[in-house]
């Protein structure tokens, strides 16, 4: 085993908290293509209600995110992600046993209250060495990517068969699979991951907030996820209107998210290795907005729909895998657990106000008019992102060190930070730790760790 692998205890911690993620995400993302379409059976049914039920689930989970993985610091990860998975169930039997659209919204709002991607991600740190984090963190993002593929197929497929209940039965049966997974599988962490590369601190996020590259990804990430739930309000029922029966959707749905996967990698390979990742970033955004606006044209056309699918989810498949990394290289060395909780926050409050938005223009306007308003949204996004910065490529490590006082902290950084290599170095006395952000290819560990009084 050499120090650039995973070894077995990482390689059972990211497949198995992989497979938790997977099985979550996995029941959220089938509701999005059925739930306009077999939800006109409930009670109340209406567009703006439709948009409450779609996004009920990212405003709970917005509120609730960061408080629990504070919580899971305090009291343990296990406990707090097999009881969010239990609220996260109680949620799902509640939307099935629903008979009015209202109930679903309950029932979607108690799903987001079992709020556990933080305490994942930090128990995912918890078991992975400093090194091999971003591998472990990797491997639970491909697994989130994969879901949503997945589900574009299974969820058409299920309600077909056992309708709106049965997605959210469904959804019920993964949760449980999700705690026989952490309780029988997922390791016991020995040693907590320093916070400041895991958790959120509301001190540090408010300090965040003034930081204008992190407001821009942060502002990018709610409107990214604001156009997907919009156009999601509307989308499978006009693609019935179209001609394309519900439980076909599938048959459009795999090609494109396939084709734009395929599509996406070499525009990221190419952005990386020439260094053209702020242009493929704002081309990605405007590819956006000319899809949605194309939409608004061609919505009569299950062709011109299909084609206006490719080109948004490659423009949303690269900027959904590139905007972490670009969080994580902007925050400073030793706030990303608080930058990345702040993100993942925007991220879920622009699922609520898609629903808001797409299920209100839906219901006083046009369909039409809905994948408009997305279009406007990404051009509000063109011009918010024009002027972002691209950082240098960069990690963040931690080292343990021994401080006696808040005099000897600042030194010590002072040393660090002068280190070939080092971008920016934060000592953080609280903690007994060093917060290095590094240049991989001039940093020096052995170095750093005899500075530091390890070696």
């Amino acid at each position: 085993m050499t120090a650039s692998s995973l070894n077995s205890r990482e390689k059972r911690a990211a497949v198995s908290l992989a497979s938790v993620f997977a099985f979550r995400m996995l029941g959220l993302f089938m509701l999005m293509p059925v739930l306009a379409i077999y939800g006109q059976s409930l009670e109340g049914f209406s567009p703006i209600w439709i948009g409450f039920a779609i996004g009920a689930y990212g405003l709970t989970q917005a509120v609730l995110q960061i408080p629990m993985g504070r919580l899971s610091d305090k009291i343990g990860r296990k406990k707090v992600i097999v009881g969010g998975l239990i609220v996260f169930a109680i949620g799902s039997v509640v939307a099935a046993l629903a008979d009015s659209i209202q109930m679903v919204t309950v029932g979607r709002a108690l799903q987001g209250m079992g709020a556990i991607a933080s305490a994942l991600l930090a128990f995912a740190s918890d078991l992975s060495r400093d090194e091999q984090r971003p591998k472990v963190m990797a491997v639970i993002g491909m697994s989130i990517g994969m879901s949503f593929a997945f589900a574009m197929l299974l969820g058409p497929i299920v309600a077909a068969s056992w309708g709106i209940a049965g997605v959210f039965w469904l959804t019920a049966i993964l949760a449980v699979f999700g705690i026989f997974i952490v309780t029988m599988l997922v390791p016991n962490a020995v040693n907590k991951a320093p916070k400041g590369d895991t958790l959120a601190s509301f001190s540090d996020i408010k300090k965040l907030i003034k930081h204008p590259q992190l407001a821009r990804l942060n502002a990018g990430v709610l409107l990214l996820h604001l156009t997907l739930t919009t156009i999601f309000v509307v989308l499978p029922s006009q693609l019935i209107k179209d001609g394309l029966v519900a439980d076909h959707h599938w048959y459009l749905y795999i090609p494109v998210l396939f084709l734009a996967f395929l599509l996406m990698v070499p525009i990221m390979i190419v952005a990386i290795k020439k260094e053209k990742e702020k242009q493929a970033f704002i081309g990605s955004v405007a590819l956006l907005t000319i899809s949605m606006l194309a939409m608004s044209a061609w919505v009569n056309s299950v062709v011109g729909i299909a084609v206006c699918m490719l080109l948004y989810f490659v423009a949303f498949n690269f900027l959904e895998a590139t905007m972490p990394a670009l969080v994580s290289r902007i925050a400073p060395a030793s706030q990303k657990g608080s930058a990345m909780g702040g993100y993942s926050s925007s991220q879920f409050l622009g699922a609520f106000l898609g629903g808001m938005l797409g299920g209100y223009v839906a219901q006083t306007t046009t369909t039409q008019a809905v994948f408009a308003a997305a279009a406007l949204v990404g051009l509000i996004w063109l011009i918010i992102a024009w002027k972002m910065q691209v950082p240098p490529k960069s990690k963040v490590i931690s080292l343990m060190t021994k401080l006696d006082s808040e005099e000897h902290a600042q030194t010590l950084a002072s040393q660090l930070v002068a280190l070939p290599g080092v971008i920016e170095a934060t000592v953080v006395r609280d903690e007994n730790r060093s917060y290095l952000k590094i240049n991989d290819k001039e940093f020096d560990l052995d170095q750093a760790r005899k500075v530091a009084g390890l070696i």
